[in-house]
């Protein structure tokens, strides 16, 4: 109750009313009030799993389907570095668009998911050359 009080004085409410609202807020859904007043939980910030299963498949194939679009339209003697560097530049553009959707630094979201790609790539080239497969 006191928790929750101080919350609402923070929130411009005189102590007095403050203990008020808290105690007929306590009163109907004493849970519900400290998960959404103290804890910021509410229907809008809920996890929503199937919402998050179906928008990761979805990006998943957008970013797998770019790079197979290059294989189409590239010559084959540029087929390797085509495909990497339209990869790399695809990776740029979907790491910014999950930044912005997602309220982050997209400068930073893209120069970080672009350079773990290029890492990764470079890491599996190189593992390719070791045992002598092309990659």
């Amino acid at each position: 109750r006191q928790e929750l009080a101080e919350i609402y004085v923070k929130r411009g409410l005189e102590p007095t009313l403050a203990l008020q609202v808290a105690d007929q807020l306590m009163a109907k859904d004493a849970l519900g009030a400290h998960a959404r007043d103290e804890l910021g939980i509410s229907e809008v910030t809920t996890a929503r799993p199937i919402q998050a299963a179906l928008t990761s498949a979805a990006a998943f194939s957008v970013g797998a389907a770019m790079p197979l679009a290059m294989v189409l339209v590239s010559p084959a003697v540029w087929l390797a570095a085509t495909v990497s560097v339209a990869s790399l530049l695809f990776l740029a553009v979907l790491g910014a668009i999950g930044a912005k959707a997602g309220g982050a630094n997209v400068l930073r979201a893209t120069v970080r998911v672009t350079f773990w790609g290029a890492l990764a790539m470079a890491l599996t080239a190189g593992i390719g050359a070791v045992v002598g497969t092309a990659i």
